[in-house]
């Protein structure tokens, strides 16, 4: 096969490790075991001139320092800051197709010359609900809010949506609005008439803030991290504020905006059902170091079992209900049980070996009491915001945390498999794509974060380690033998990547659905990395347990069609017949098929920097002038 023409190509469709910290991902469990065997001394050999400007090295030459190249990093969350709408300008005469010119008066409009009270004013919202505030108001007759007795029906059914968004996962506090008294001296009219003004206005702005909130989230994901890559969501505020004031029921209006997707209702009514909890159980302790295995007998059992009722689901007790009211606190552990602990390890993601050790305990002794199971939900329903409202009937959905991928077909998931995900030093992104192609037999293209992380310090020793090998390295788009590189150069321009065979890192096939991060599913010749629980293990790709299964979905064909694919022998790229939306998630509470919700560890702790943005949020929103 011809060489790749560029180290760029090789670096987006096959780089899948941006970056590193050290050998800790998978990847390096085929390629870096090989560089630890012991290898015959090398004599150092001069460099070939003429390959990208690098220069020849003598032996006795002093190469420079070794490079890095570094992980994205976490940020401090910098949350919007409110500005004061521009009510002084609203009196300003209407143009020509201006906001307002197309909306009916509302019942209000007999209020008109309390129009005159704007410039008094002083209201704070987000820039862009500021300004859909100010154009919608510029010039206009009427009201949407107020009439001649004060707050309107409108106005008192959005500040009833409005006050229950705590239930969509927000903070009703964003949106709070004071209801002008009713005690204000008949004689006052002034001030009556002010304090209606500044109600319409706040309220207005309350209102979009909200819809603005629950359609796109109120956290920028982007200023999080630099694993965040999403294109914020765009709401036409303007519009949005046109169609109430054109509402009969603002209401359902304002209910409207918010998801309805079943995974977001999945996560409302688990919000719900949360809310009305009134404690958590007493914690479960199990004597450090326990392994229980089946047919042995061990006093800890008792407290395993009492964890089992404690975090086993309704239905795990149902069926195991002879099992659970027979069992008397006794140390052996019969079949009986082992049934009953396997369906346990089950349920939670685990391996359902019947082995209690450290994964099974942490999950009976830990896990999440109440209240961090409501932080959990509440940060997934604002990352739902970030996806489409509709995943489609069609996509693939990566769920990190949970080290599962699933594959939905006509609006049903249709199976999931295990998969490993980047270690916590090459963090896998949170981003949204489209698969494009299938490659058989596949070139593993080195990212260059391996190739100076982790190759470098080898080949500046030996530079004959790639040839050996059997990699291939290309200098300039040109091939070259990797005893002909100056390793104690810039690698600028040096590309190398491992041709297909039983020890590639990708396996018999890659899933590709490019992107800047070089992300992608694959194959690994790892297996034994699925039968862990904790499975942070790559440098960033996503390996599948099952990608024939995988790969035939996405294709519409049979897995025997894969299979004859890769028994071919030759790399290709057979391009899928229909894109097929892929979201690379992260949500440590999120529903199966079934819709119950199910929680999982924060292996990057990015719920701790959401919680943050929320909180810097929170008070941005309170610092009003």
């Amino acid at each position: 096969m011809k060489l790749m023409k560029t180290a760029a190509i090789v670096t987006l469709l096959a780089g899948c490790a941006f970056t590193s910290f050290g050998v800790q991902g998978a990847e390096a469990y085929t390629l870096m075991d090989l560089f630890r065997r012991k290898r015959q001394p090398v004599e150092e050999m001069q460099v070939l001139p003429g390959y990208g400007g690098m220069q020849e090295t003598r032996p006795a030459e002093r190469p420079v320092a070794l490079p890095r190249v570094t992980s994205p990093r976490y940020y401090t969350y910098k949350a919007e800051a409110l500005r004061r709408i521009d009510t002084a300008k609203l009196l300003d005469p209407v143009v020509t197709g201006s906001v307002g010119s197309d909306v009916q008066p509302t019942q209000g409009a007999s209020l008109a010359d309390s129009r005159r009270f704007l410039p008094d004013v002083t209201a704070y919202a987000p820039s862009d609900v500021a300004k859909a505030v100010e154009a919608f108001y510029a010039g206009r007759e009427g009201f949407i809010w107020i009439d001649a007795n004060g707050p309107n029906a409108a106005a008192k059914a959005a500040l009833t949506v409005l006050g229950d968004a705590a239930s969509v996962g927000l903070d009703p506090q964003d949106y709070a609005v004071s209801v002008p008294s009713d005690t204000f001296d008949s004689a006052d009219t002034t001030a009556r008439e002010k304090a209606l003004v500044d109600f319409e206005i706040r309220l207005s702005a309350a209102t979009l803030t909200y819809v603005q909130d629950t359609v796109r989230g109120r956290i920028d994901p982007n200023k999080i991290s630099g694993y965040h890559d999403f294109k914020r969501k765009s709401v036409n505020l303007k519009g949005k504020l046109e169609n109430i004031a054109r509402s009969h029921d603002v209401a359902a209006y304002l209910n409207s905006q918010t998801p309805s997707g079943p995974e977001f209702l999945a996560l409302k009514r688990e919000l719900e059902t949360l809310n009305v909890k009134t404690g958590d159980a007493p914690r479960i302790t199990i004597a450090p170091g326990t392994l229980l295995k089946p047919g042995i007998s061990n006093p800890e059992l008792a407290n395993i079992i009492a964890g089992i009722r404690q975090k086993g689901s309704d239905a795990l007790k149902v069926e195991h209900a002879l099992t659970l009211s027979a069992y008397q606190g006794t140390p052996d552990y019969t079949p009986e049980l082992v049934a009953l602990v396997e369906g346990f390890q089950k349920e939670n993601g685990l391996k359902p070996d019947g082995v209690v050790g450290k994964a099974s305990i942490r999950i009976l002794t830990g896990g999440d009491t109440t209240q961090s199971k409501i932080e959990k939900v509440r940060i997934a329903m604002e990352q739902a915001r970030w996806l489409p409202a509709d995943l489609g009937s069609r996509y693939v959905f990566i769920n990190q945390p949970a080290f599962m991928v699933y594959y939905h077909d006509q609006g049903a998931e249709q199976f999931s498999m295990r998969v490993v995900v980047g270690s916590k030093a090459n963090q896998t992104y949170f981003f949204e794509d489209e698969i494009q192609t299938v490659e058989f037999n596949p070139y593993w293209g080195v990212p260059q974060s391996i190739i100076i992380n982790e190759m470098l310090p080898k080949l500046r020793s030996d530079p004959g380690y790639l040839d050996r090998l059997g990699y291939q390295v290309e200098v300039g788009g040109r091939a070259v033998s990797s005893y002909d590189v100056n390793w104690n150069g810039s690698t600028n321009g040096v590309a190398v990547r491992q041709p297909p065979s039983s020890d590639n890192a990708l396996g018999e096939l890659k899933i590709l659905f490019p992107n800047s991060h070089a992300i992608y599913m694959h194959d690994t010749p790892s297996k034994s990395f699925f039968k862990k629980d904790q499975r942070a293990l790559s440098h960033g790709c996503v390996r599948l347990a099952d990608p024939r299964r995988m790969a035939a979905a996405v294709l519409g064909t049979t897995v025997d069609d894969v299979a004859e694919q890769i028994a071919d022998g030759r790399n290709k790229g057979v391009q899928v017949p229909q894109r097929i939306p892929v979201y690379v998630a992260y949500f440590t509470a999120w529903p199966n098929k079934d819709g119950a919700v199910e929680y999982f560890d924060d292996v990057y702790e990015r719920d701790m920097y959401m919680g943050r943005a929320f909180e810097a949020t929170r008070l941005a929103r309170r610092a009003e002038g």
